[in-house]
């Protein structure tokens, strides 16, 4: 594709989005920002969430990786169904009954100043690594389609495209973004399904009858694993889905922020139902183009790049034509800005909440601190995306899973403690409780070879790093009074 025909898409593409801005951001003040004055239609927000949740992470590696553990990851899918029940049904009217802006807050209701600040800090490293590692996706296949042939160095691009993001938020916020979510949403679920009829074309399938049939027998769809010691075990993938959605949505400020500009609990539930429902359709339909890439791939004599997060752009952007390269540059657009703009929008609520205090400032003051934490974050995944960028050597969702696995841990504990029990706790130890739990996972992650006969930890990292910080919790509550807060 000409850099040039990239450049006109891709111009076109964020002046829509800067002028849905406009529009969402006349009148808004920092409420407007944080919480969209809770006025949003739930159909809006849970279509704009799937965008959120998958990411350019998902556009590019999901597909790649059926070559490698075919659709093993549907297992963990259908994990998410379970995790997103707890949300919609535990964690949500939680937020609603205590009318929160920044989910953290409920620590503070729950254990106090330190545990507060410890969940928030938590989520701050979490999603700004994680953010940035998804973001670091589109700019690498931006610099490939367009930027690399104009001449202008990574570094460059990124500084790019993360302005381009700060543009179209730093006024309207999440309201703005519940808008571009929804659009962009729409980009990504259109692009994988043309893509996937372009690609049948070419294999001549002329059916959907026949497009199931040959991705069933293709050699790629394999979903269940039942080995014990195989990091794609069932069970393993299965739980690890569900923990992974309770704390990437659940206790994530950034998707949980979208839930709580509802009108009131009853349409966020509506929200969170239909929102799952969609999400596992859409994932499959990833998986599915997956195996049908491959199959092209093989009939055209065509050999896959080393990287697997790198086949689907290969195929999309040199060998299967203008329009499927057009598809997958809209597509991988929408998805990486569909997370990567209400990320940076969340982590600048959470701090400036959390950590500025900006709750009782005048408005002038409330708006000049926002937008200095709004350009800082900017800042920070900036930095964080060069330095990915020279260390990373794995498939990207892998690598993302890798972090969430370290850094929710203590998320996981110290909600599921406050959920699950009336204990108090002795606050101020909580920091090292949760600085603790991350480094004793990873210590049993790197000998569990040898310490439980050849084990692997996979994705239940997560479960293993919340279930110490729990014990941790627990020492810290012998002897305190149980709290009067309720679930």
């Amino acid at each position: 594709m000409s850099p040039y025909v990239a450049l006109g898409i891709l111009s076109v593409y964020f002046l829509m989005l800067i002028m849905v801005s406009l529009y969402t951001a006349r009148g808004a003040d920092t409420n407007t920002f944080f919480t969209a004055n809770r006025q949003s239609p739930w159909y809006l927000v849970a279509f704009g969430m799937i965008g959120t949740s998958l990411s350019g992470v998902t556009f590019v590696s999901i597909p790649g990786s059926v070559a490698n553990i075919q659709f093993s990851y549907f297992q963990v899918v259908l994990g998410y169904l379970l995790g997103y029940l707890v949300i919609g049904t535990v964690l949500m009217p939680l937020y609603y009954r205590l009318n929160l802006i920044s989910i953290y807050t409920y620590l503070e209701k729950r254990f106090g100043f330190w545990s507060y600040k410890s969940g928030s800090a938590v989520f701050l490293v979490s999603r700004t690594v994680g953010s940035a590692v998804r973001l670091y996706v589109a700019a690498g296949v931006l610099q490939y389609a367009l930027f690399q042939p104009l001449g202008i160095p990574f570094e460059v691009s990124v500084a790019v495209t993360i302005l381009l993001i700060w543009v179209y938020t730093f006024k309207g916020g999440v309201k703005t973004i519940i808008i571009t979510d929804t659009l962009q949403t729409l980009f990504l679920v259109t692009a994988v399904i043309l893509t996937i009829i372009l690609v049948a074309r070419e294999l001549d399938l002329a059916s959907t009858s026949e497009i199931i049939k040959t991705v069933r027998e293709s050699g790629y769809s394999r979903i269940f694993f039942w080995e014990v010691n195989d990091p794609k075990n069932f069970f393993k993938q299965f739980l690890a889905g569900a923990f992974i959605a309770v704390v990437m949505t659940g206790l994530d400020q950034d998707l949980m922020q979208k839930n709580l500009t509802c009108k009131n609990i009853g349409e966020a539930q509506k929200n969170m139902f239909w929102f799952t429902v969609v999400l596992v359709i859409v994932n499959l339909l990833f998986l599915s183009l997956g195996a049908l890439l491959y199959l092209y791939a093989s009939s055209k004599g065509i050999t896959p790049p080393a990287r697997t997060d790198d086949f689907y752009p290969m195929l999309a952007l040199n060998n299967l034509g203008p329009i499927v390269g057009i598809t997958f540059l809209l597509g991988i657009t929408a998805a990486t800005y569909a997370s990567s703009d209400s990320a940076l929008t969340a982590l600048t609520t959470s701090f400036c909440v959390d950590f500025m205090n900006i709750g009782n400032k005048p408005e002038k003051e409330r708006a000049r601190i926002k937008f200095w934490v709004h350009i800082g974050f900017s800042v920070l995944f900036y930095l964080v995306i060069i330095v990915f960028n020279k260390l990373n050597s794995k498939e990207v969702i892998t690598a993302v899973f890798d972090l969430a696995g370290y850094t929710y841990g203590p998320l996981l504990g110290l909600f599921s403690f406050g959920v699950l029990t009336r204990a108090g706790i002795r606050d101020k130890w909580v920091p090292v409780v949760c600085v603790a739990a991350p480094l004793l996972t990873y210590i049993l992650n790197q000998n569990s070879t040898y310490w439980f006969n050849g084990y692997q930890f996979g994705f239940e990292r997560l479960i293993i790093n919340g279930l110490i910080t729990f014990l941790g919790l627990w020492i810290l509550s012998i002897g305190k009074k149980h709290n009067t807060l309720q679930a």
